[in-house]
């Protein structure tokens, strides 16, 4: 008889969907005589729940932290509740870290016990909290921005604009395809956004001509890359399977493609990536130097300055929200603090009041 618990040397390829929905849990769970490595087990549990490959590497860069905190003598399965505790708490109080980052990490690690190693973290994990701190956004005003952008050349510009412009965050603009941009309706569609959610966005009509005309660099780029016997570009999920040919599409292809191809990390396939968002902070970083701004500018200062500049022009919060892709108002009302008020134009209601009683006398 087959023996079910040996398994293969892990590679760098995709975990297979499993046959029954039982085996899910299975497919992730720790065995002594498995010849799987813990964080080959924890990225192949990663890639059947289509988490993202960044998210990918968060996880097992957490996970791999608390190991070595406790001196990686201990496997995961022989520690608990305490030594979670500890580790958390020593990145509150010796490292310093933000409610978000500790928050991070927590997830990191209860994934790694329940999703892989199929263990119930049952009891609730109380460590020493992190500080939560609200800090309100960085806002530049609207002839700031200009100031910036008079200093960005290129697609970086195109770049900055469509954060300004779309309020979008920095790796959303880098993982923009061709087909998500709607001329006839000025819509942005973004696809996958933070938490997995997809919303539509505006598409400023200033920048459509300019688009226009990269658009047709890229598809030029496209032609010579299906020429030369590869143009599939990364599918998210399972429509790679689902429509064959999608990849090699046109409309799929990345907005702004990198200028070299190279080696996906899950599939080895060699194909042609979008652009490191590095170059655009560089750039932004620059610009805001150049333009003598002494705020704490980067990428995703635009995004802000969208929402709020919004808000000034008197469009409702909740269409700010929606544009926003914000699961609460609440996230959305923390713009109305740093919105520039004319308190000069603002009148007092008791002045308001004494004006129409005079009016009524």
């Amino acid at each position: 008889m087959e023996n079910k618990n040996k398994t293969t040397p892990m590679k760098t390829t995709p975990l297979p969907v499993p046959a029954r929905p039982a085996d899910r849990r299975q497919a992730g769970k720790f065995s002594p005589n498995s010849d799987l490595k813990l964080m080959d087990q924890v990225r192949q549990v990663m890639r059947y729940h289509h988490y993202a490959y960044r998210t990918e590497s968060t996880y097992c860069n957490w996970i791999v932290r608390y190991i070595k905190f406790h001196g990686a003598i201990k496997h995961p399965r022989d520690m608990g509740k305490r030594e979670i505790e500890a580790y958390l708490s020593h990145l509150a109080v010796d490292k310093d870290v933000s409610a978000a980052t500790q928050r991070q990490a927590h997830n990191a690690i209860i994934f790694l016990y329940e999703q892989v190693l199929d263990i119930p973290v049952s009891e609730s994990i109380e460590p020493v909290k992190a500080k939560q701190q609200r800090h309100f956004p960085v806002v530049m005003m609207q002839d700031e921005v200009k100031l910036v952008f008079d200093q960005i050349q290129g697609n970086h510009l195109i770049m900055a604009k469509l954060l300004y412009g779309g309020g979008l965050r920095l790796m959303e603009c880098m993982r923009l395809r061709v087909g998500d941009l709607d001329f006839d309706k000025n819509r942005i569609y973004v696809r996958g956004a933070k938490g997995g959610k997809d919303r539509l966005t505006l598409f400023p009509q200033s920048i459509q001509e300019e688009l226009r005309i990269h658009i047709t660099k890229v598809k030029q780029l496209h032609e010579k890359d299906l020429a030369d016997g590869y143009g599939s570009t990364y599918l998210p999920h399972a429509l790679a399977r689902k429509y064959r040919n999608a990849a090699k599409e046109f409309s799929w292809q990345y907005l702004f493609p990198a200028k070299k191809m190279s080696v996906d990390p899950r599939t080895e396939i060699i194909r042609r990536h979008h652009v490191l968002e590095s170059g655009l902070q560089k750039a932004v970083k620059v610009a805001v130097t150049r333009a003598d701004i002494v705020k704490r500018v980067s990428c995703h200062t635009f995004r802000h300055c969208f929402a709020t500049h919004l808000l000034e022009n008197g469009v409702n919060i909740r269409v700010v929200q929606e544009l926003m892709g914000h699961t609460s108002v609440k996230t959305t009302e923390i713009y109305t603090h740093v919105m520039e008020k004319d308190l000069e134009d603002t009148r007092s209601p008791l002045d308001v009041l004494v004006e129409s009683e005079d009016e009524t006398t």
